[in-house]
């Protein structure tokens, strides 16, 4: 009897070395590049979860890192002899597999740019045909409808074209967009025993993957802020850790709008990932202004008055918000509101599963 006949998927069949990777790429993560503390913890797992093979140890699994240039030695550690750390080979596995993890389900595009509405001479050939205008240059003419147009008015003994013919095809400028990514550090981040960092990296790395990998052109700024605010490079943000700091929001948008200024691209945005608890100001003095009981109205009205301030200046905030407190998602969604800009809401454990607030064209959304 012929036919079609069905079966389980089971997805193609991944090597123990790959399995073995995609757990330690995430201790990775959560271990901020501790790569002993992480091979430990992958020990552990081992010995509960039969991670590994007879034929193919952890042992076996850490030497195929160092030959496939995923760890070094360091000959010169702090810490003592015989230490390991990532390569840069690490830090771009970990940040794709992040952009797979947290925007695996997007739709691919063409790599470059962002399209705008404005039309003329630009970057972008699109189907689209106009009449040929004094000042359009040659290259713009589409010579084959061109001369069909020709055709279909002339004779088959007498061809002739003339201006009324020519048809160019339309071009899109690109925009160039530079972006800030604002990344809490603040204790609240690891609060009542809730990790908060760790997805907040997550989220960090994909979107500065994203950027990268699909708006090569664009610029991509990032700052970490905790009682201040400051840079950091993009090879730092696995290493990230919580710090003994409270929430000066104000401070980190401060800086962020003090490097969009710098910028010459008209188009310019902020992401901003975070728990939603602002707690800190610095004052004109110099002191620092701290309250981490609940949302100081003092604090939280002059966080309103940046997000106002960046809708003045045309800078939209998208907020990534890495907790499920009510009064704290709450704030976010007065601070975007102020901002008309967008918000995404998360837990811990739903990175792939967002709530999306679009204050700009009041929609909401689940995305999964």
């Amino acid at each position: 009897m012929q036919g079609l006949r069905f079966s389980t998927y089971t997805g193609s069949a991944k090597s123990t070395f790959e399995k073995l990777l995609e757990v330690f790429q995430e201790l990775l993560l959560h271990t901020s590049g501790d790569v002993d503390e992480a091979i430990d913890w992958l020990r552990a797992l081992d010995q509960e979860y039969d991670l590994s093979t007879d034929d193919y140890t952890i042992d076996d699994f850490i030497e195929d890192l160092k030959k496939k240039g995923f760890l070094r030695e360091e000959i010169d550690n702090p810490d003592g002899p015989g230490g390991l750390s990532m390569t840069a080979k690490t830090e771009r596995a970990i940040r794709h597999r992040a952009l797979e993890q947290v925007f695996g389900k997007l739709k691919k595009t063409q790599s470059g740019n962002h399209t705008t509405k404005h039309s003329g001479p630009g970057d972008e050939i699109s189907s689209d045909h106009r009449p040929y205008q004094f000042g359009d240059s040659l290259e713009q003419i589409d010579m084959g409808q061109s001369v069909k147009n020709a055709y279909q008015h002339s004779s088959p003994d007498d061809f002739s074209m003339s201006q009324d013919d020519l048809v160019v095809r339309e071009q899109f400028h690109k925009a160039q967009l530079s972006t800030v990514l604002m990344i809490d550090i603040s204790h609240s981040m690891i609060l009542y025993g809730e990790d908060r960092i760790t997805p907040a990296k997550r989220v960090a790395l994909a979107l500065a993957e994203f950027i990268k990998t699909r708006y090569p052109k664009d610029t991509l700024d990032i700052l970490v802020f905790g009682n201040d605010a400051w840079t950091i490079e993009l090879e730092e943000v696995p290493y990230l850790k919580v710090g003994p700091y409270h929430t000066n929001t104000v401070a980190g948008l401060d800086l962020a709008m003090d490097l969009l200024r710098k910028k010459k691209n008209s188009n310019k945005q902020i992401f901003m990932i975070t728990d939603g608890k602002p707690s800190c100001l610095h004052e004109p003095d110099g002191s620092y202004y701290k309250n981490s009981f609940g949302l100081d109205d003092y604090i939280v009205g002059k966080c309103y008055n940046r997000a106002a301030a960046c809708r003045r200046a045309s800078i939209p905030i998208t907020t990534f918000m890495i907790a499920q407190d009510p009064y704290l998602q709450q704030f976010i969604e007065k601070f975007t509101a102020a901002n008309k800009g967008k918000a995404f809401f998360t837990g811990l454990n739903g990175l792939g599963d967002f709530i999306f607030q679009d204050y700009e064209n009041n929609r909401r959304r689940r995305i999964n």
